[in-house]
């Protein structure tokens, strides 16, 4: 998760730094469109959701609601290990060049000479994005779980946070997983 943000805010310093002179171009324009992809998927995928999410949740939610643990552990170690097959899939597919923004624009995704690094980084996205709802069902669970089994509904308002968060990132990254399966199969 610490690398994500990292990565992030080295590829936003890149971009800050293209930006000093308006007459003189530090990075090449299809490199800015790599950087620019990069920065937004890996501050999103691999520093926001793991780490403000699912970094802080898995530390906050059992001390706020008096668990020793979330409920289901196996779960959780499976949420966390999906990331590195996600990251190096994230790795691989920059060193190849996937410059399609972070956005997934159909005219620069769905072009079908675009490359086996769009591809590789769909399956990264794919991986992160079942890393987030294996943390996020997770969560809900054991949000549930303590509420209705010990009848707490003195929660902090962390708890009602992740709670809905969670609900919102089970109802969306389905979505944002089918779209993109619609786009690999679309290019291939």
């Amino acid at each position: 998760g610490l690398w994500g943000g990292f990565m992030g805010l080295s590829l936003s310093f890149l971009i800050r730094l293209n930006f000093t002179d308006p007459y003189y171009n530090l990075i090449a324009p299809e490199v800015y469109n790599y950087i620019i992809t990069s920065h937004g998927l890996a501050m999103i995928f691999f520093f926001l959701m793991p780490v403000l999410i699912g970094g802080f949740g898995n530390f906050l939610l059992p001390l706020l609601l008096g668990l020793p643990d979330l409920s289901l552990p196996r779960l959780n170690a499976l949420s966390a290990w999906l990331m590195l097959p996600s990251a190096v899939c994230f790795i691989l597919s920059l060193s190849i060049g996937s410059g399609v923004g972070w956005t997934f624009y159909p005219p620069l995704s769905s072009f079908p000479y675009t490359g086996i690094g769009v591809d590789y980084l769909m399956f990264s996205l794919h991986l992160a994005g079942l890393s987030s709802v294996f943390g996020a069902l997770n969560f809900v669970t054991t949000i549930f779980s303590s509420i209705f089994y010990f009848i707490n509904t003195r929660v902090s308002i962390i708890v009602w946070a992740y709670l809905f968060t969670s609900i919102l990132l089970l109802s969306s990254l389905p979505v944002l997983a089918a779209a993109i399966t619609m786009l690999l199969f679309d290019r291939n």
